[in-house]
């Protein structure tokens, strides 16, 4: 196991490397620039539409509600909680003013995923939408064989980051209630094997309500603890202001101590949670019921504002206000991941720990759903439908190792995939920016005509 876990930390030094946060941010920037700063200008518009009611008309599997519930579904849980406590604990408060910075940018890159896996999606031959990165790489750009290589790496990020990272932080959690780690596992797999039976209409369905319930609780709890420290939230964001730029940021890992490890922390974490530049979240996209790829997209749009600017702000601040970043648990070792979120919560509010632990599970059930539906997906593209049952069957299994391993196993292996993922995918929208620029114009124009009083 120990060569296993040297190997993989060799490998995210390379794919996590600076070509890598560079090119986040510069796709990002650039897409921004492309459709004119569209995250900004229709933030707004963008929640009405994933609330408002549809034409039923519209082609699509799920509604632009229950597809935004599904792609927060895979986000906005363990990402947002124990992504965060992880990357605080690895690179500093620091981290979380690059997780922002990557998540404002990312917000024109998941406009750009989500326009073009509908544009490009196609029907299979059950009659359900089939979209994301490896149809717009290979329809779009015309490169099959980067379609695979996407699909390859989301096949085996969905077994890492919608797997067992989610089941380990999950059983993490679940220890506070003296439940056995293999317990935690087995009902996991249980409830996650009857939930995926019928594809993504049952996984929309599910998500649909639990997401939106947990989150409020969640984002609730957290507000009570910011409340209740108003005088200190300034102080706290001195702090990650100050230590995004100093050598405090940066406390080992991947690329040594300095503040090197605070960026890449921040970003890989903002990938992780929004999946902005993953282009992942982009599949549940494709089934959506919609009249125009543009509306969909700027519903994708939202998923990266609810996730990284406030959910995962939330979790950072509360961590903040503890003051517990680099103190030692019972082992010896620096708290980290649902153990660093569980003890901040628990220290700042009375029962914080039972009520994140609450929040936890459905938060760690739902993103499994969600990542199982990416899968299922990815393995169709490379291997046809006929496998899809043979990969539920092997997912659910998985689970149960996933909440046994050590967390620094698990999470080098979810972060070395991300970091795959990303890399076609972000080829693919930097060559394919012009179609988004011409979708964002045709679909504007088509706002302006809803929008104009009748004559």
């Amino acid at each position: 196991m120990f060569e296993i876990q040297h190997l993989i930390t060799i490998l995210n030094r390379w794919v996590w490397g600076f070509p890598l946060l560079i090119l986040l941010l510069l796709v990002g920037g650039y897409l921004t620039v492309c459709t004119r700063g569209l995250q900004f200008r229709r933030l707004w518009y963008a929640h009405k539409c994933a609330f408002r009611s549809q034409d039923e008309n519209s082609k699509g599997d799920i509604s632009h509600f229950q597809a935004l519930m599904t792609a927060l579904a895979a986000t906005i849980g363990i990402g947002s909680i124990t992504g965060v406590a992880t990357a605080i604990s690895v690179g500093g408060l620091g981290s979380l003013f690059w997780m922002w910075l990557v998540a404002l940018l990312g917000m024109a890159t998941k406009y750009s995923e989500a326009i073009l896996a509908v544009k490009y999606r196609v029907i299979d031959k059950s009659g359900g939408m089939c979209g994301g990165p490896m149809y717009y790489l290979e329809r779009g750009l015309k490169k099959k064989w980067l379609g695979k290589l996407f699909a390859f790496f989301a096949l085996m990020a969905s077994l890492g980051i919608g797997n067992m990272v989610q089941s380990h932080s999950v059983s993490d959690a679940m220890r506070l209630f003296n439940i056995p780690n293999v317990w935690t596992g087995i009902i996991l797999s249980l409830c996650v094997g009857i939930a995926t039976i019928s594809g993504i209409k049952s996984i929309g369905r599910i998500c649909s309500i639990l997401v939106p319930a947990m989150a409020c609780f969640y984002i609730a709890a957290g507000l009570l603890v910011i409340f209740l420290n108003i005088k200190a939230v300034p102080s706290a964001f001195v702090l990650i202001f100050k230590t995004a730029f100093s050598g405090q940021a940066a406390i080992g890992g991947f690329v040594g101590s300095t503040v090197m490890m605070a960026i890449q922390s921040g970003v890989s974490e903002s990938l992780f949670s929004s999946e902005a530049g993953m282009g992942s979240s982009s599949i549940a996209a494709a089934a959506a019921k919609t009249d125009t790829p543009g509306r969909q997209a700027l519903v994708s749009l939202c998923c990266v504002f609810l996730t990284t600017v406030v959910v995962c702000t939330i979790t950072g601040l509360v961590i903040a206000l503890s003051g517990l970043f680099g103190v030692l648990g019972s082992d010896g070792k620096q708290l980290n991941g649902s153990a660093l979120a569980l003890r901040a919560f628990d220290q700042m509010i009375p029962y914080g720990g039972i009520i994140l632990t609450v929040a936890i599970f459905p938060f760690g059930y739902s993103t499994i759903l969600g990542w199982a539906y990416y899968g299922e997906k990815s393995i169709a593209y490379l291997f046809g439908a006929r496998f899809i049952k043979i990969y539920r069957i092997f997912f659910m299994l998985l689970i149960l190792p996933g909440a046994i391993l050590s967390l620094e196993f698990v999470w080098g292996f979810s972060n070395l995939m991300n970091g795959l993922m990303a890399f076609p995918n972000l080829f693919g929208l930097f060559l394919l920016a012009g179609v988004v620029a011409k979708e964002t114009k045709l679909f504007e124009k088509r706002l302006k005509q809803e929008e104009s009083p009748i004559k």
